[in-house]
């Protein structure tokens, strides 16, 4: 059978020949001999028609995800939208990113097709060919890369919040990566464009932290698209989505995983079980990776015979994927315990972390970050947000800087909605305060995200051939309310007919920040836990001298009664004894007996201003939000809960003061940041919530002379749209009561609001609950002949209603002070600049409101923050310093009924600046009630 051999021969022959076509045609020639050894013991096996593509994915599996090789050479974007003109903006400061962030060029910079085509000098030649260009005249203004945010649920945690569009959480077990938050991602979000508004043009939207695993997280730029689908947003997608099933894009793409660790509040579970499902699942993909990686092995020497199909599993390729080195973890983690734990996990299994998020305890134990495998994770976090769980209680706003000092890289990030993504760059700018320097800042939100996402190819910094990915600022970014004059996705500007406010020249450089390097020291000395109380307290006299300006509390409201800029003559001093002002002038005319024991405090061109008062958080009644056994509680709600009999059935009315909770964390560090007091209500979710209180957040205790300013200050309420009973069911509610419907202490109360005697403070977003509670007040104040004192808070619509509130003569508190459409009830905000020309809180004051700015319920840890937001505030709506300093301290004593200068008689003390200062930092207190001055 001769003829029947020599087939056979020349059948194997030709199988050998394709086999080594097929290797040289992969580039898989490292295994080439040990191919040709092997193919004549298996001449007459059968090779399968695909064997080509089964080589080239075996070739693929271990290679590291990065751009094409011929990526720079590219001559427009990828996402390039075609018709949209090239850019030219000139006389620019720019900000690059480049040189570890320390390069900045002064010049020009020229967008087109989707690319950045020339930074520095642009001569006229260079223009040549370029038509319809569009030219913008900088005048010197900073431009920097798009804002890239690391943590973000924008898409898929809408807003407003609607229970059609949650999609942030799966509950169907602690390990799924096989979940994708492309998926649920929405594009009619109302954030999308707010966020653009505050420079930022990439965002990973992660799934949420219910799970050790919650899934697959994508790259999305933020420009709408004309094709309006979540797929056309992504950035470099590592998959082709063809219909036929996922393939994998040649050469790979990183992919991205949301991990959690830590307790699961979801499932019930403690860290052990945790680790376990991590171990678990990792084990599972360890398997399959085994089963892979063989099945190549055979491949590869040609042993075809029974080799069947690739072995896959589309519930753990992701994490095989993972144990490939392919995929950047984002793994949320906060104590030192959950952090070791995915350390030895990440060592169990050989694989790295991108960054570890949240991590509120990470500049604790920097050395153990270090212990990782593969690399030193990067570490994203929240530049003062803390103290909301447990597992945040130790969070220190020094964490940037103490992790920069020790070589690991720093993210802001904005876990958004949890913050606002369209203020990240505040993020930085507070971690700048605090000590981060200024490049690495910049570098936080930009180049830095960036790169631990594996796109540093493109976005995150300003170079020939990167995206056009660009914000032009009115101010330099890390200045309190730096603003985009314009912002570029792909070289479309994404701002039509933006509203610019002019920014004074004090603003256009990087703040001198304060000197916090005790503060620093402390915070790793105590653990996370330094002491916040004052150094000293003094009740004898103290004198200020060398300071550039007095702000002070007048019957005309807050007035800045000196200012050096304007003065000629002597020094002059500010006197305090026994906690309150006692004298200004020379150190010449001052009748005070003052000798060379007598304290004096050089403020170094600083500044004096009344003490500043907080509305609207639980401060005082909370030490850890998420911890119910470190707070005071809900209280029962009057008009919708039924009352236990003990306590007057329908007729009760909670008292803040009983509840009251002091030397809270929250609450020093409000203090050490100049707010010396607060006014808390009884917290409940209902309508009902019963007597506010106002107290000293710089008290020890409760029974300390002038620790409680007022027992007693105003009747709370609260009307929603998201409420159990109907909007109409509440206002009939309020109705009967302000009626004659109340009985026992709560008609007491009513009969106070009714005579005038307390104000009647309303919770209320929505302009049409407003419209109506208006309604209801000239109902009863025409029947009853009375005046009701009443303050709408929350006040998101306000503005909608602004002529209609100054002409009933209701106050508004704008809670929180940079609006956002977080509900339903909030979604017509006035955004302000550069979306609108005007803010909620600069409409309102053009129709003679009065105003005052508060925090959100939840936010008793931003209460620090309140000389930032008003300075914000003063900014966009273009009032003075004073006028400033009055929305957070005699106006609000107006707007709550405490008696004048309560609070605002207090004094805070700055160096560097004016409170409303990012230069400056509060280095004493006077407190007038309790007679002494506190000394930082």
């Amino acid at each position: 059978m001769p003829h029947i051999q020599e087939r056979l021969s020349r059948r194997s022959s030709l199988r050998i020949a394709l086999s080594l076509i097929l290797l040289i045609v992969c580039g898989y020639g490292g295994l080439l001999t040990a191919f040709r050894a092997s193919t004549a013991k298996y001449a007459f096996a059968k090779v399968p028609i695909d064997a080509d593509q089964i080589i080239q994915k075996c070739a693929n599996l271990d290679v590291i995800p990065g751009p094409p090789s011929d990526f720079y050479a590219r001559k427009e974007s990828d996402r390039y939208v075609p018709g949209t003109k090239p850019t030219l903006i000139k006389n620019a400061t720019i900000w690059t990113g480049n040189v570890d962030g320390l390069e900045v060029i002064t010049g020009d910079l020229l967008l087109d097709k989707g690319m950045i085509s020339a930074v520095g000098e642009v001569p006229a030649h260079g223009l040549n060919g370029f038509h319809h260009l569009s030219i913008i005249d900088a005048n010197g203004s900073w431009v920097s890369p798009g804002i890239v945010d690391l943590h973000s649920h924008l898409g898929d945690q809408s807003s407003p919040k609607l229970s059609g569009a949650a999609d942030t959480n799966s509950r169907k077990g602690l390990v799924q990566p096989w979940l994708r938050s492309l998926d649920s991602l929405n594009t009619h979000d109302d954030a999308y464009q707010l966020s653009i508004a505050g420079g930022v043009t990439t965002v990973v939207v992660l799934p949420g932290s219910a799970n050790a695993i919650g899934g697959q997280a994508f790259v999305i730029k933020l420009r709408p698209t004309k094709e309006r689908s979540p797929s056309s947003m992504l950035l470099d997608p590592p998959f082709t989505f063809n219909g036929s099933g996922i393939e994998e894009v040649q050469p790979p793409r990183w992919r991205q995983l949301k991990q959690a660790c830590g307790m699961c509040r979801v499932y019930s579970g403690t860290r052990m079980d945790t680790i376990w499902a991590y171990r678990q699942g990792y084990e599972e993909a360890r398997k399959l990776k085994v089963k892979q990686d063989a099945y190549c092995a055979k491949a590869v020497a040609g042993q075809w015979k029974d080799l069947g199909d690739f072995p896959q599993d589309l519930q753990w390729e992701a994490l095989v994927d993972v144990l490939r080195g392919k995929v950047k973890i984002q793994n949320h983690c906060y104590e030192a315990v959950d952090l070791d734990g995915i350390v030895r996990l990440t060592n169990e299994f050989k694989f790295p972390i991108a960054a570890f998020h949240h991590a509120h305890e990470t500049y604790l134990v920097p050395d153990l970050l270090k212990k990782a495998y593969g690399h030193t994770p990067a570490v994203a976090l929240f530049a003062t947000k803390a103290r909301y769980k447990r597992e945040s209680y130790r969070g220190s706003e020094f964490a940037p800087r103490i992790l920069a000092d020790n070589g690991i890289r720093v993210v802001m990030k904005s876990d958004h909605p949890v913050i606002d993504s369209r203020y990240l760059m505040h993020e930085a700018q507070q971690a700048h305060y605090f000590g981060l320097a200024s490049h690495l800042a910049l570098s936080s939100v930009t180049s830095t995200p960036a790169q631990i996402m594996g796109q540093e190819h493109r976005i995150g910094f300003i170079r020939k051939g990167f995206d056009a990915d660009i914000v032009l600022w009115d101010s330099h970014p890390l200045a309190i309310g730096a603003t985009p004059k314009q912002v570029f996705i792909d070289g479309v500007a994404q701002l039509e007919g933006p509203f610019v406010v002019p920014k004074p020249n004090v603003l256009q450089h990087a703040p001198k920040t304060p000197d916090f390097d005790e503060e620093t020291k402390a915070a790793l000395k105590y653990d996370g836990l330094p002491p916040l109380e004052p150094k000293e307290s003094i009740s004898d006299v103290v004198v200020f001298q060398n300071f550039d300006s007095l702000f002070l509390n007048t019957r005309h409201g807050v007035e800045e009664i000196f200012s050096a800029e304007d003065y000629v003559g002597p020094p002059q001093i500010a006197v305090v004894q026994n906690g309150g002002l006692s004298y200004i002038g020379t150190f010449e005319g001052c009748p005070i007996n003052l000798n060379m024991s007598t304290r004096t405090v050089d403020l170094h061109g600083g500044s004096i201003a009344p003490g500043l008062l907080s509305y609207g958080s639980r401060l005082g009644l909370v030490h850890i939000a998420g911890e119910a056994t470190t707070q005071d509680g809900e209280v029962f709600d009057g008009l919708m809960d039924k009352i236990p009999s003990v306590l007057g059935g329908d007729a009760a009315v909670i008292r803040a003061l009983d509840g009251l909770q002091f030397t809270t964390r929250d609450a020093l560090l409000a203090y050490r940041s100049g707010v010396t007091g607060a006014i808390t209500a009884p917290y409940t979710p209902g309508v009902l919530a019963g007597l506010s209180t106002a107290f000293d957040t710089g008290a020890a205790h409760k029974l300390i002379e002038g620790a409680v300013f007022q027992d007693e200050v105003a009747l709370h309420l609260s009307f929603s749209l998201s409420f159990s009973v109907s909007v109409s069911t509440q206002i009939a509610a309020l109705r009967t009561l302000l009626f004659g419907g109340a009985k026992g202490d709560l008609g007491v109360q009513i009969a106070k609001v009714l005579e005038g005697k307390m104000h009647l403070v309303i919770g209320v977003h929505n302009a049409d609950i407003m419209a109506s509670l208006l309604q209801l007040k000239t109902e009863v104040e025409r029947r009853s002949e009375s005046a009701i004192r009443m303050t709408f808070a929350g006040a998101s619509e306000a503005h909608l209603l602004a002529k209609e509130i100054s002409a009933a003569g209701v106050g508004v508190i704008i809670a929180p002070a940079r609006s956002f459409p977080a509900f339903w009830d909030m979604r017509r905000i006035s955004p302000g600049p550069p979306l609108t020309q005007h803010s909620a809180i600069s409409t309102l004051l053009a129709h003679n409101v009065t105003v005052g700015v508060g925090v959100e319920s939840d936010g008793a840890w931003a209460v620090r923050h309140t000389r930032t937001d008003v300075s914000w505030a003063a900014l966009a709506a273009g009032i003075s310093k004073a006028e400033a300093i009055a929305l957070t301290s005699s106006n609000l004593e107006k707007l709550l009924g405490i008696t004048s200068g309560t609070v605002s008689s207090n004094l805070v003390a700055t160096t560097g600046g004016t409170i409303l200062d990012f230069e400056s930092k509060v280095v004493a207190i006077s407190s007038s009630k309790r007679g002494v001055v506190d000394l930082f």
